[in-house]
């Protein structure tokens, strides 16, 4: 058998028993989590276009806040919606970061096509998180500069396949046409950020599943993907093994949950700076300098270092990937929500200024502590030559603690209730808990009620 093949395998005997307890409710926060992500993005400004661009009078698949449109267009448009804010959950690999609840879309897409239960809505989630999560570990692509929608390509198609109940070699075939089609360049989080950064992997998804409908139909593909002459080992990743028979379906205990609406490893340094102001109540435009040390890979990525400058901050895109933007908004504002987006909010002075007077700086001796905590130590120095300084590791939806249903909850009502009533959020909440006992239209049609701005206005 090639690797897809053994891959395709795993695809096709994993059932929702295979599911623990513990596994399958942490699965469930994370699909409210990602719901109310997409909810608290309707009002952005590439929704806006996107929902003049994907509803068709005869779609099978709901889009989130009205309209259908078919399985790869309803994939790409949710999509959209679960990542524009960068609120949903992560994974932290050594050498790779990506989203696994961006896998929600197609996934939700397929299901509802094949009128399927929200059993097989989890199993198919977890698959593609279980595979996501597994190459992430063992083919980093980032240094080789392509994106982790790279490796997503190879989790949605397996999600995907698994919901719409494909056979082990349609899945396979699939595989193989996706692995080769959708290897995505990493400049789209380097330097000048522009919409793409949030589209990309929806992008992916969108391909992806159009790809697994031609599969379904008899289009086969290259099935040494992985280990081909010129394939993913070859060009990019260097060999791995993976043994597919011994994988189970519990990586997704290993993701985290944001607190903060930012950067994933951002979330520490937000925490600190939050946890000093409320601790020493002190005037944040008083401070002459912040120094903020934290680990290599967040200094690459958002803290100035190999993915470009991250002091000049003009968009929604480049502040919520830029450490000095986050912590100044932050220790200005005491919190980092949506509404620290808004472009009135970005471009105003004080946050302007304070901004330029942040220096981050990796340390190796936290570099060495990722991704197994997130350690960074911010020190302020004020204008009256006074100095404050606090160090952490982690926080409340890291996987040293975390996030429960009830803290899912509350962040779930904090951001989606410009977008609906308490009753909608609470049938929406009860249907995600209870998903394995309903259909997935039943909760895809819950999700077509919720309002559009465009809606509101009526």
């Amino acid at each position: 058998m090639t690797c897809a093949e053994e891959l395709a395998d795993f695809v096709t005997r994993s059932c929702f028993d295979n599911l623990s307890d513990r596994e399958c409710a942490q699965l469930k926060i994370r699909v409210l989590d990602s719901v109310g992500c997409a909810i608290g993005a309707m009002d952005g400004e590439p929704i806006r276009i996107l929902r003049d661009q994907i509803p068709e009078p005869d779609g099978v698949c709901t889009l989130i806040g009205g309209g259908r449109a078919a399985a790869d267009r309803a994939a790409f448009y949710n999509g959209a919606l679960v990542r524009y804010l960068d609120f949903n959950d992560s994974y932290l690999a050594k050498e790779e970061t990506c989203h696994p609840s961006d896998n929600l879309a197609p996934v939700l897409a397929a299901t509802e096509y094949v009128d399927g239960t929200g059993r097989d809505l989890l199993t198919a989630l977890a698959v593609a998180y279980q595979v996501q999560r597994r190459l992430s570990d063992v083919a980093p692509v980032w240094a080789a500069g392509f994106d982790h929608t790279t490796q997503g390509s190879y989790a949605v198609v397996t999600g995907v396949s698994r919901a719409l109940g494909l056979n082990p070699m349609q899945t396979a075939n699939t595989i193989g046409i996706c692995g080769t089609a959708f290897n995505a360049l990493r400049v789209s989080r380097t330097g000048k950020l522009s919409n793409w950064k949030g589209l990309a992997y929806p992008n992916t998804a969108a391909g992806c599943t159009f790809a697994t409908f031609l599969a379904m139909g008899g289009i086969t593909g290259p099935l040494e993907v992985f280990e081909g002459e010129k394939g993913f080992m070859d060009a990019i990743a260097g060999c791995f093994q993976i043994d597919w028979s011994q994988e189970n379906l519990g990586r997704v205990m290993s993701t985290v949950l944001k607190k903060h609406n930012a950067e994933i490893h951002s979330q520490t340094a937000i925490e600190c700076a939050l946890q000093l102001i409320a601790d020493e109540k002190f005037d944040a435009t008083e401070i002459e300098h912040i120094d903020l040390e934290t680990f290599v890979v967040a200094y690459n990525i958002i803290g100035g270092g190999e993915e470009g400058d991250k002091t000049s901050v003009s968009t929604k895109e480049e502040a919520d990937h830029s450490l000095p933007y986050l912590v100044s908004v932050a220790l200005l504002d005491g919190r980092v929500m949506p509404e620290q987006y808004a472009a009135e909010r970005i471009l105003r002075p004080d946050v302007q200024k304070l901004l330029h007077r942040v220096s981050v700086h990796p340390v190796d001796a936290f570099s060495d502590r990722f991704p197994s905590e997130m350690p960074c130590r911010l020190t302020i120095a004020f204008r009256d030559n006074g100095v404050l300084s606090k160090e952490t590791h982690d926080y409340p939806g890291f996987i040293t603690r975390p996030m429960s249903w009830e803290m899912a909850c509350e962040k779930f009502e904090r951001v989606t209730e410009r977008f609906t009533t308490a009753s909608m959020r609470r049938s929406i909440s009860d249907a995600v808990r209870n998903l394995e006992s309903i259909q997935v239209r039943e909760f895809a049609r819950l999700l077509h009620d919720i309002e559009t701005p465009e809606r509101q206005r009526r």
